[in-house]
């Protein structure tokens, strides 16, 4: 199937598919986006909004070659939108070697912050199956309190999702996934 280059637009931090029938196609393609007021879609027949892409969407649409990006009728670069979704997420240089990682090893990403954590990780799609995994992305530097993962680690059973921290290793260039799980002895 021949992919088609779909055009967005950038206001503030918000990327938009102001086409109504390609954002449904984009939708339907993979789970790319959220329809603009409407509630957990189950069929892509039914979306009749705009679609908003996140940053990490765009991005990863945009280098794929699947998106352009403009911004007041101009359109942006990879390096131009890169400094927008920069001053919006503080890692957003990691966060998207992990979405784009994840991505490519097919699964569905899409935000988690009601679940606490950075992504929640789909292997089918919201609204076919629940996202077994939720993902906190760390900076290669950081340091990890013991206490922090307990705490993730009672919320991920709470909502009944697999805890996993992920990093990028500089020496390796590859993303590496910690998973934590309960278990009883």
């Amino acid at each position: 199937m021949e992919q088609i280059l779909i055009e967005a637009v950038l206001v503030g931090s918000r990327v938009l598919v102001l086409s109504k029938q390609k954002g449904a196609t984009l939708y339907q393609s993979g789970f790319y986006g959220k329809p603009v007021n409407v509630h957990k879609p189950k069929d892509s027949s039914e979306i009749d909004a705009y679609l908003e892409l996140s940053l990490f969407e765009a991005l990863y649409l945009l280098d794929l070659g699947r998106l352009k990006i403009k911004q007041d009728s101009n359109e942006l670069d990879r390096a131009a939108f890169l400094e927008v979704a920069r001053e919006s997420f503080r890692l957003f240089n990691e966060l998207y070697l992990v979405y784009k990682d994840l991505r490519g090893k097919g699964y569905i990403v899409r935000p988690a912050m009601k679940f606490g954590a950075d992504f929640a990780v789909y292997q089918y799609g919201p609204g076919i199956d629940h996202a077994p995994f939720i993902i906190h992305v760390l900076p290669n530097s950081a340091e990890v309190d013991p206490i922090e993962i307990v705490r993730a680690g009672r919320l991920s059973h709470t909502v009944r999702k697999k805890f996993v921290l992920a990093t990028f290793d500089e020496s390796e260039k590859k993303v590496i996934y910690y998973m934590f799980m309960w278990w009883k002895a």
